[in-house]
């Protein structure tokens, strides 16, 4: 297994999205959105991107905004349906937002990746 110092961004979110309990305890959507904030707050803060572009290419995936921050976009995407209680998930639409996003994430860092690649090294 790869050092996490040497995985890309795009491998590391794929292995907290195999082992999302190792990182948050019980895992639900909401566990996860505030690890994910807080990787995201603890890289700008040491100089890294984080996740730098993540709102506005959700916005841009879902065709149209809203007031609800990243975590609020992404169960737009995930519960096309809608949900009650943004709070309180039922355990298969809880189960499904996680799911998506790790998938929103990987086609996030391949989009990064494939932008970087474009510019040449940063």
């Amino acid at each position: 297994m790869k050092q996490l110092s040497e995985m890309s961004e795009r491998e590391y979110f794929a292995w907290v999205g195999q082992r999302p309990g190792t990182f948050v305890g019980r895992t639900s959507f909401h566990s996860l959105t505030a690890f994910l904030t807080g990787y995201d707050q603890h890289a700008i803060r040491h100089g890294g991107s984080g996740l730098a572009g993540w709102r506005e290419w959700l916005v841009a995936r879902r065709g149209k905004d809203c007031n609800h921050t990243w975590p609020g976009l992404v169960l737009h995407i995930a519960l096309t349906g809608g949900w009650d209680n943004m709070w309180d998930l039922s355990t298969d639409d809880d189960q499904h937002a996680i799911t998506i996003l790790f998938q929103l994430l990987d086609e996030f860092a391949a989009d990064q990746e494939a932008s970087k690649g474009a510019h040449g090294p940063g």
